[in-house]
């Protein structure tokens, strides 16, 4: 579970500008995605080419998370 006020910190800390409505929908939005989203294993992911921009990123070294939205009934 994501705890909110943790959350807030470091959104305050690396937005230093931002007004706290700001601060506090992206938070909310942060901690709401893991009802609203799930994770893709990596076993599911389709490789794109080498010219896509996802490729690029994990040739440098990044780490990235393939989310989709769950079906709402």
């Amino acid at each position: 579970m994501l705890d909110r006020e943790k959350i807030v910190a470091v959104l305050r800390r690396r937005f230093p500008g931002s007004a706290s409505y700001q601060v506090a929908a992206a938070a909310n939005a942060i901690v709401g995605l893991e009802d609203e989203w799930e994770e893709i294993p990596a076993a599911e992911v389709i490789p794109c080419s080498e010219s896509c921009y996802l490729a690029q990123g994990l040739a440098h070294g990044e780490r990235l998370r393939v989310l989709r939205s769950r079906t709402v009934e």
